[in-house]
């Protein structure tokens, strides 16, 4: 015997062979405390945030012009933070009366992960305004075709909505480039504007 290596070899025991079982059966034990972890802190995250939600006025219930947004912890509802700069979002014009269901719809469908993309989506956001209600759904990576179909698709699927119904996709740098869009162009508007007081 040369070395380590051989007298396993020539060990006929078997002892090896139940340490191995033995490390294995560890390994698992110790991967499903780590799920059954992960799961009861998703459960409690979902509890948590359904405490809160019971209790806030639902889109359809609003009148005016109001926005809810609803992003990832450390995602700003901006174009230029750096979670949505390269994404983009699916708009979907409803007509009244349909917003509160969508976006509850919608928000369960993203807590529940429904959408299997990933870390991909950043946030949803509803925008109640006269006419109509819009709900959008936003995405890290404008250029991945493949998720963003999928995205699209389960969308289309969680909100029931029917195949004739027109879905937008439009990146956030062509939101920032549109004229009359806030974007960069509300620094600049903000900078230029200076309150003047009429002192007699």
């Amino acid at each position: 015997m040369n070395n380590k290596f051989d007298a396993l070899k020539d060990d006929d025991s078997g002892d090896h062979d139940q340490n191995e079982e033995n490390s294995t059966q560890k390994d698992g034990e110790k991967e499903k405390a780590e799920r059954d972890k992960n799961q009861s802190s998703s459960k409690r995250k979902v509890e948590q945030f359904w405490r809160f939600y019971s209790h806030m006025v639902r889109p359809g219930d609003l009148t005016g012009h109001s926005d809810f947004h609803l992003f990832k912890e450390g995602i700003k509802p901006m174009w230029e933070d750096d979670a949505n700069k390269n994404g983009g979002k699916w708009i979907i014009r409803l007509r009244k009366g349909l917003a509160s269901r969508c976006w509850e719809n919608l928000i369960l469908a993203m807590l529940g992960e429904q959408f299997m993309v990933g870390e991909e989506i950043c946030g949803a956001v509803v925008s109640v305004r006269f006419q109509e209600d819009i709900i959008s759904i936003w995405n890290k990576t404008a250029s991945d075709q493949a998720t963003t179909a999928r995205i699209r698709d389960t969308l289309r699927r969680v909100l029931n909505l029917p195949p004739n119904t027109i879905m937008e996709y439009k990146t956030h740098t062509d939101s920032i480039k549109m004229p009359g869009r806030l974007g960069p162009q509300r620094l600049l508007f903000q900078n230029l504007w200076k309150p003047r007081l009429n002192v007699p």
